[in-house]
């Protein structure tokens, strides 16, 4: 189990935010933390503790120009998402992504777009592709959510259609929407669910927010699948050591 360290932009800031709480308006958003030190700050730290994988988020438009400083602080060590499209995504693995990470282009108005997801393949290659599949439950079953985490999709989280997007993709990263930011736990029924499913390299995120969270990740996921922290993280304004959690994942 690896732990992804994680750079989440909005308004051109690193923060920590409630995932469902974001929205146009931005007096609306539930900040759970908003940093003093710059992307450049947190993706060089990144790189001298020798953490690969981690993610660069752009929550909304304005971001551009921080998550370019982020990448140039730790080429090659960072995926980038946050409208990523066919017609973006080979800049930025040019300005030093090593991966990109699509969520509202592949799945956009409610449905999979396999005409997308084929020219993202075409332009980058699927070893550059991170599909992400964050989701929520409805009716005892998870759907991707796209539009800021607010409209569910069409396409539902089970082995066969996982199965069907590896052939298209390097690796998932999976946000738990229904806990992200809250810092209430895993959410132990959609880890285990993607233990079974999920055969490529995937990250999970939401709701990681003590060491014991880490354990029961750790042997739910049996090591298949890596974890995010975020603003559990004392380096996002939280208790939980980072320190520590290097430490346990190493």
């Amino acid at each position: 189990m690896k732990f992804r360290p994680c750079i989440d932009l909005h308004q051109g800031k690193v923060k920590q935010i409630v995932g469902e709480t974001l929205q146009e308006d931005a007096s609306q958003v539930v900040e759970n933390f908003v940093s003093e030190h710059t992307p450049a700050y947190y993706a060089d730290r990144f790189k001298q503790d020798g953490l690969t994988g981690g993610h660069v988020i752009m929550l909304g438009s304005g971001n551009e120009e921080a998550a370019g400083e982020a990448l140039r602080a730790y080429p090659g060590g960072l995926q980038i998402g946050g409208g990523i499209k066919a017609d973006n995504a080979a800049a930025w693995l040019e300005r030093g992504a090593s991966h990109v990470i699509v969520t509202s282009y592949v799945f956009q108005d409610g449905r999979l777009r396999m005409d997308h997801l084929d020219q993202l393949v075409s332009e980058i290659g699927r070893e550059k592709l991170v599909i992400d599949l964050s989701c929520k439950q409805k009716d005892g079953t998870w759907y991707v959510v796209t539009n800021q985490w607010r409209t569910f999709s069409d396409f539902e989280l089970n082995q066969d259609n996982i199965r069907m997007l590896e052939q298209y993709c390097d690796e998932f990263l999976v946000h738990a929407v229904d806990v992200e930011g809250k810092r209430t736990g895993i959410l132990e029924p959609l880890v285990s669910k993607l233990t079974e499913w999920v055969s490529i390299p995937t990250t999970y995120a939401g709701g990681a927010r003590s060491l014991e969270d880490l354990a029961r990740f750790h042997e739910l996921a049996e090591g298949k699948m890596d974890i995010t922290v975020g603003s559990a993280l004392d380096l996002f304004g939280g208790s939980l050591p980072y320190k520590e959690v290097l430490a346990y994942c190493r």
